[in-house]
């Protein structure tokens, strides 16, 4: 290698760290260790008294043995239902099972070949990382749906698909808290804000989209930051990184043929038939899809159903496009692409089987709840000045973020410390949830103990066979370190300029 070919001090190190991640045990293991390792420190923690104390009970925070016969006992007994109880499990399987039939029919890849005909090549990486950010309106959808899509378009582009994976996982879960259009998360995290609030003061009221404009303007940060890390950092370091995956089904740029156009935009009007339906249904105030008026609610049988709409949304699209076409024959060809796609799903349930068992584990033992309630109280010992103790929640929330992946589960604990703490500092609820916000995205894309972490590493192998866990984490490093740093930067700003968090929101308490 001449001088001029050697690699920057940039690569050399995102080298290192993807040296040093591949040689971790496969994730799975890595699962598994880390459920011995909770079942050790339990023990050894269990007879400690902590002073912390657990907000969610008022009472200090207690270590739970999981190495107790009953504790065992209880492990043993609940472990199917603990693997099949699993929240992304089901997430995963049943949208994929709809995406299959849309995806071996033809349909997604006629869609996309038309689509790429109209995209300008350099707009493809913002255009996908906007798709993974409105993506979060429909809850995980992104993980099942958008990342896998945006390597098969890479792919087709000419370009490296893992590449496209990279940027949209960095849409979908670093950007997790950018999104100019409320969903269900807005009000799930408003309501742990204000009880927490209500501490204080016991008639205070946070609007649900309280951070709704911050948000929307972290949309601009988050796709304009990724797309410089996309195209300037992530793909020339991929350019010599060969694929070996099976590669075969995905879509080549061919000229598409009359009966694939005609079969693409009659499947495409019965997709738009069924928003229009759904729309129809929904739109009544006492929709039985709405929870007490609200659609946008975690309750609402809407909220509750985006999982089966998109198998539906999917599914029925993509038979239509495959009897048109002629690439179903019969309903046995249909039924043949929903087991293939669940084929290609065997290794990711075998690491969800062990990543259930740890989650369950580290949420019975409270070693995460003892993690975060003493980060908290260290924080506020330090009493530092507003703007040092925001960007210190952000930080600390990061870090827990890295063993805590549930973004509802870490507030209902953070948000009792967190809003009373800062409120008794002059510092509103509404920027308090702001920020920890901004933690809790950035740090999500490099911790393979977040559920939809080894779902990717799935989908890069589809291309690159040797991917592991330090393949993923050091493509998405530089995402992860600039929306850490920039966000915060940027937070900082927005609250200097003093422009609106969101509705019936304010910086300081009290309001003024």
């Amino acid at each position: 290698m001449t001088e001029n070919t050697k690699p920057g001090a940039v690569a050399r190190f995102l080298n290192a760290i993807e040296r040093v991640g591949n040689k971790l045990p496969d994730p799975a293991i890595i699962f598994l260790f880390a459920l011995l390792l909770i079942w050790v420190l339990s023990w050894a923690l269990s007879g400690m008294d902590f002073s912390a104390i657990d907000p969610r009970t008022g009472t200090p925070i207690i270590i739970n043995n999981q190495l107790t016969g009953d504790a065992l006992a209880n492990f043993l007994s609940t472990m199917v239902t603990t693997f099949t109880g699993f929240a992304p499990l089901g997430v995963v399987l049943v949208a994929m099972m709809g995406v299959g039939v849309a995806e071996h029919s033809g349909f997604i890849n006629t869609g996309i070949k038309l689509m790429l005909r109209r995209t300008p090549q350099f707009l493809l990486t913002p255009t996908i990382i906007l798709i993974a950010i409105v993506s979060h309106t429909a809850t995980d959808a992104g993980y099942v749906l958008v990342i896998p899509l945006a390597g098969v378009i890479y792919y087709a582009m000419g370009r490296h698909p893992l590449v496209g994976i990279a940027a949209a996982f960095a849409g979908v879960s670093g950007g997790f808290s950018a999104n100019f259009v409320p969903s269900g998360i807005d009000p799930l995290l408003q309501s742990f804000t204000q009880s927490a609030a209500q501490i204080i003061q016991t008639d205070m009221a946070v609007n649900p989209l309280n951070n709704w404009y911050f948000t929307s303007a972290s949309s601009l940060f988050i796709i304009l930051v990724g797309w410089f890390i996309t195209d300037k950092i992530i793909e020339p370091r991929l350019k010599d990184t060969p694929l070996d995956g099976e590669l075969e089904d995905l879509p080549k740029m061919d000229e598409i043929s009359d009966q694939e156009r005609k079969s693409f935009y009659l499947a495409s009007g019965v997709m738009l038939l069924g928003i229009l339906l759904l729309v129809w249904a929904a739109w009544p105030a006492d929709s039985p899809l709405r929870h007490e008026g609200r659609l946008e609610r975690f309750q609402a049988p809407m909220m509750q159903s985006i999982v089966p709409l998109i198998f539906l949304f999917f599914w029925i699209p993509g038979a239509v496009y495959g009897f048109v076409s002629g690439t179903f024959k019969n309903t046995k060809d249909m039924i043949d692409a929903m087991t293939k796609a669940m084929s290609g799903m065997a290794y990711y349930l075998v690491m969800v089987f062990f990543c259930a068992l740890f989650v369950a584990a580290f949420a019975k033992s409270n070693l995460g709840a003892l993690m975060a309630i003493e980060g908290a109280q260290l924080l506020k010992a330090m009493a530092l000045p507003a703007g040092v103790t925001i960007t210190g929640i952000i930080l600390l929330t990061a870090f827990v973020n890295l063993f805590v992946g549930s973004a509802s589960g870490k507030w209902a604990l953070l948000a009792p410390i967190f809003v009373p703490m800062l409120m008794q500092l002059g510092i509103s609820p509404d920027l308090t949830q702001a920020a920890y916000r901004v933690g809790d995205s950035s740090s999500n894309i490099i911790t393979p103990l977040m559920p939809y972490f080894p779902l990717v590493v799935v989908y890069c192998q589809k291309y690159v066979k040797g991917t592991g866990v330090g393949t993923l984490i050091a493509l998405m490093i530089p995402f992860s370190i600039a929306f850490l740093i920039g966000w915060t930067v940027f937070l900082m700003i927005y609250w200097g300029l003093d422009i609106p968090l969101g509705l019936q929101a304010s910086y300081v308490y009290p309001a003024g």
